[in-house]
């Protein structure tokens, strides 16, 4: 076969290739965007009770729309918590389950947890870097609040706890409990870094 023709069909794979590599660059995050849309859509679906659904009662289904009716719920209800009788009930609820044993330690956990990420006050979910999972490799993560009992009490200094996200999905991940000298706090923002986290570090932060 001569070397011309060799080059050309070479050149052809390349191409092809390229163009290959070019189309799965293209529909993973538009294939990504979709799954997810679908996923959140069903969740909200299954979220919703079926009673007040109003897809149930029209001829036919309108995609999203028992997002925007939960979204409505939760707005409402987000209402209803800042007035007076909505912080009685508040009060009331937190009483409850705090003399529950086993619900106790769930509600308590979560109830500081979703405090932490909405908290206004930026000190309280800074950015930070760790050396993680080795000396050498950094890894990204939130500072959620300086640790106070037995670890830091036992280990006689200054520790942090950090929550480590996972990508792409940064709601789960694990906690590590690190010296605030192995600390390297960042100015990047929350959100910022939960796009980052998201993106797998292709949005530049």
């Amino acid at each position: 076969m001569p070397e011309e023709e060799i080059k050309v069909k070479k050149s052809i794979f390349a191409k092809l290739r390229n163009y290959f590599f070019a189309g799965i660059v293209v529909l993973i995050p538009v294939g990504i965007t979709i799954y997810l849309t679908i996923f959140v859509e069903r969740a909200f679906s299954n979220l919703l009770p079926q009673a007040i659904n109003p897809n149930k009662y029209l001829p036919f289904n309108i995609p999203g729309l028992e997002i925007l009716i939960t979204i409505l719920i939760i707005t409402l209800i987000g209402m209803f918590s800042v007035t007076f009788i909505g912080r009685f009930f508040l009060s009331f609820s937190d009483r409850l389950f705090n003399k529950i044993p086993v619900l106790k330690t769930i509600f308590s956990g979560l109830t500081q947890l979703t405090k932490s990420f909405t908290n206004d006050d930026n000190s309280s979910k800074k950015m930070v870097l760790i050396e993680y999972p080795r000396k050498g490799i950094y890894s990204l993560g939130f500072a959620t609040s300086v640790n106070t009992g037995e670890v830091s009490d036992k280990v006689g200094v200054k520790m942090i706890n950090i929550f480590v996200p996972t990508t792409p999905n940064p709601t789960s991940g694990f906690l590590l409990v690190v010296p605030e000298s192995d600390v390297v706090y960042l100015d990047m923002t929350f959100e910022d870094a939960s796009k980052f986290i998201m993106s797998a570090g292709s949005i530049k932060k």
